[in-house]
């Protein structure tokens, strides 16, 4: 239970989930800090890897979309801000972006490192995410680039179906129902995510390429970059990223 102040009481926790917690960070203790970044289009695998990785290293997952959509919803100082700025249809600044990782950063379960997934997404955000980083004593350890073809990735995204409360996902192809068109689990209809089309895809990959790949090239520059052949499947995918950050 949370008091006013917003501190859990130990005593209210079962005892099952404070070991359980324990164990967890007796076992982070022990691994490497490590600061990642994710870069690749939509559809290249990045949201697969993510929960393996963040678990098996004691990552947190900065998933910046997730993170503005939270702060705002907590109406925190810069929160506040970005609803803003989303209120007037205007892009939340770099700044205050950078500013709620600089906050995330702070949580006991971002202390062995993180994954930021979609950001930075130009070179001005990298250069102020660096800066940011400095400032704290640290910088990103390895960015990791999911490479994939935009011929693969159209296949992928477009036979994408989603059981709508559940988040479950499947692929008309590589990973079906057992009915077509129904959630194996609840028997409920499957629906395509509105922008899981061809022509939405095509914009998406033009705005990645124009951007983001000045972002793959300024890493580069550091020597810690890493490219993934991403059309793998996850499991072989998941044994290139392990060795990458080893």
């Amino acid at each position: 239970m949370a008091s006013g102040s917003g501190v859990v009481d130990l005593a209210d926790v079962p005892s099952v989930d404070l070991m359980t917690e324990l164990l967890r960070r007796m076992k982070c203790a022990s691994k490497p800090d490590r600061r990642l970044i994710f870069i690749g289009p939509p559809g290249s695998g990045k949201g697969t890897q993510s929960p393996f990785l963040k678990d098996e290293y004691c990552l947190c997952n900065l998933a910046t979309g997730d993170m503005l959509r939270a702060a705002v919803a907590a109406k925190t100082p810069l929160g506040l801000k970005a609803k803003e700025a989303m209120d007037k249809g205007k892009l939340v600044s770099d700044e205050l972006v950078i500013g709620i990782i600089d906050e995330a950063m702070k949580r006991p379960s971002c202390q062995k490192g993180f994954i930021l997934d979609g950001f930075p997404r130009t070179v001005t955000q990298a250069e102020k995410l660096d800066q940011m980083l400095e400032k704290r004593g640290t910088k990103i350890d390895k960015v990791l680039n999911f490479a994939i073809d935009d011929a693969l990735l159209e296949e992928r995204i477009t036979g994408r179906l989603i059981h709508p409360s559940s988040g479950r996902t499947y692929h008309s192809k590589f990973a079906p129902p057992k009915v077509p068109g129904i959630d194996d689990v609840t028997g409920e209809p499957l629906i395509q995510r509105k922008d899981d089309t061809a022509a939405v895809l095509k914009s998406r990959l033009e705005a990645f390429h124009k951007q983001t790949e000045p972002v793959i090239d300024y890493y580069s520059k550091k020597g810690i970059v890493t490219n993934l052949h991403a059309e793998k499947p996850p499991k072989e995918v998941r044994e290139e990223i392990e060795k990458a950050i080893k």
